[in-house]
């Protein structure tokens, strides 16, 4: 049993275990009130953009339970699905919680997601009560019956932040098994499914990652990526309130927007997809590398040498060898990078450890709440993407003869299926609790997990060959030119289901202005761009053996639509390239 150990991060829990809590774990809202009492004056939640809004702990949770007791007063009862929708904001936050001391369920939605797509999901999740930004206010909730609408913006009636009423109303609360969130997923796939996930499944993964990453009321986190979305909500919205860290809301996917909420808000733990550090790391290397060809020799010679030591001798070198290099991109105050929601290249992950990051890399599904692998900062793998958290157990099942294989899942996080689906649950759940991921890769002799793609993606050629599409995609993803990249089947011979490869590629948008203008117009930027893209493909093949190589390539001119993690709608685009 968890708390049984007596080395464990959440071994503090024990104080307030029989009374403040009497589970195994304590439900969400039991844990907040928990950090509560701990850290009542540490800074809770914070925004800069509009303008600079803080709460304390002690002032998050008196709001909270105000906004509970109107909820309640609504007629909002144990179980009651509330939906929460819109950019990240203090204000969220407080609605996602409010929600839970009233014992209800959330609902938290895409905002991107169409006011038509938004009612149909509230209305699958029979949604009585809606928190709604101010952009989709008038516009959500005209094709479901909703009860109330309350605004996340103050410039709509009713606003969150006036709604609370300090007068208690019993509530019958949640307890740890019960339902928590319904998070509608279609990741890059389609159709949506309502993942069912409860108090138990979220703080239990919430503790259990918490053993290969050690965390500190002291910490900031940045809450960048849209915070509906599984990834960040347990790994920087629900960790840092276990802990009693500081939360600091990012609303915009900006560069230079998030360069000055990190400096401003002193960010210690930076959670971002492989695009942004892609990006960030092609920034970094491209201003070194503008110095001259002597200098960036000198420090990528530094960053071998720092590597080396680093992960050695765990000490860490290079966040004083490079504090100018990483005061640049403000990241010189923070501790970790946290990487999720897809593959990350492994030079890339290689690089930030060079420069004196804590790199993290971890694994993990809507369906599993969602972490189930971290790379342990100590003794981490560039190509890994960890080792499985304790308490989860995995197996590689149909394995082929390099060991290779879909890997399965069990563990206290895993979902307790799709709500009002059992086909698809039946799909997904394989047996005594196993859950098929669909992802496909294989544990080296130390346990830790190393990917290689998806199964539905996988691309079967002419020779019967396996070939996943992410692992030819990671080969470009520092060329500076590119963009996005897309690596696809196609079919050859219908009979046989044989496929070739084919890659879609939109250039980087710095690129093609740099060339338009230095070319002197659009039309004769893109002579240029079109062959500079082959000329990278055909480098890219040259290391290739020969069933991987790309034999069909398509060179965008509009970029590819993205799901609000950064990940290209993959089957959209294998349905119109066939």
């Amino acid at each position: 049993m968890a708390q049984q150990n007596t080395h464990t991060p959440w071994q503090f829990l024990e104080e307030y275990r029989g009374s403040m809590f009497h589970g195994e774990w304590p439900t969400l809202a039991e844990m907040f009130s928990i950090s509560v009492k701990r850290f009542p004056e540490r800074r809770c939640l914070t925004a800069f953009s509009p303008e600079t809004i803080e709460f304390t702990y002690q002032e998050a949770n008196d709001v909270i339970i105000g906004v509970s007791n109107f909820l309640v007063k609504s007629g909002i009862k144990k179980g009651d699905r509330v939906a929460v929708t819109g950019k990240n904001s203090p204000e969220w936050a407080i609605a996602y919680l409010s929600v839970l001391f009233a014992g209800g369920v959330v609902v938290p939605l895409d905002y991107q997601l169409s006011p038509a797509n938004m009612d149909g999901l509230m209305k699958h999740a029979e949604v009585r009560i809606a928190f709604v930004d101010e952009e989709l206010f008038n516009e959500v909730g005209k094709d479901v019956s909703l009860e109330k609408k309350i605004s996340l913006s103050p410039k709509k009636k009713p606003y969150i932040l006036n709604i609370a009423d300090k007068t208690y109303k019993e509530r019958k609360a949640a307890e740890e098994k019960d339902l928590a969130a319904i998070l509608y997923t279609s990741g890059t796939t389609g159709s949506p499914k309502g993942v069912m996930l409860t108090h138990y499944n979220m703080v239990s993964d919430c503790f259990l990652a918490q053993t290969h990453m050690t965390l500190y009321p002291e910490d900031v986190f940045y809450a960048l990526l849209p915070i509906h979305h599984s990834y960040t909500m347990l790994a920087v919205f629900i960790e840092g309130l276990s802990v009693g860290a500081e939360l600091v809301f990012g609303k915009k996917l900006v560069v230079s927007q998030i360069f000055k909420d990190l400096k401003q808000g002193n960010v210690t733990m930076f959670l971002g997809v492989p695009m942004l550090f892609n990006k960030l790391i092609k920034g970094v290397m491209g201003g070194i590398r503008e110095k001259g060809v002597v200098v960036y020799g000198i420090i990528r010679f530094l960053m071998g040498v720092s590597g080396l030591i680093k992960k050695t001798f765990k000490v860490n070198p290079g966040k004083k060898m490079f504090k100018g290099v990483l005061k640049k991109i403000s990241l010189d105050t923070n501790r970790i990078c946290i990487c999720g929601g897809g593959p990350l290249p492994s030079s890339t992950f290689k690089m930030f450890n060079q420069l004196g990051i804590d790199f993290v890399q971890g694994y993990g599904l809507t369906e599993t709440s969602p972490i189930l692998t971290l790379n342990p900062v100590k003794a981490y793998r560039e190509s890994s993407v960890g080792l499985p958290l304790p308490q989860v157990e995995m197996k590689i099942i149909n394995e082929d003869e390099r060991g290779i294989g879909e890997i399965a899942v069990r563990g206290p996080m895993v979902m307790q299926g799709y709500y009002k689906n059992k086909e698809a649950t039946d799909e997904i759940m394989i047996g005594d609790g196993w859950l098929n991921t669909g992802d496909v890769g294989y544990q080296d002799r130390d346990g830790y997990l190393y990917l290689t793609g998806r199964k539905r993606s996988l691309i079967v050629t002419e020779g019967g060959k396996n070939v996943f599409p992410e692992e030819i995609e990671d080969l470009f993803q520092l060329y500076e030119e590119v963009d996005q990249i897309l690596i696809l089947g196609y079919i050859i011979d219908k009979k046989e289901k044989s496929e070739g490869i084919q890659a879609l590629i939109y250039p980087g948008e710095a690129y093609i202005e740099k060339v338009t203008e230095s070319a002197g117009g659009e039309e004769a930027a893109w002579k240029l761009i079109e062959p500079r893209m082959q000329e990278i493909i055909n480098e890219v093949n040259r290391g290739l053996p020969a069933y991987k190589k790309i034999n069909r390539v398509h060179v965008l001119k509009e970029p590819m639509e993205m799901t609000t993690t950064k990940k290209i709608k993959r089957f959209k685009y294998a349905d119109e390239y066939k």
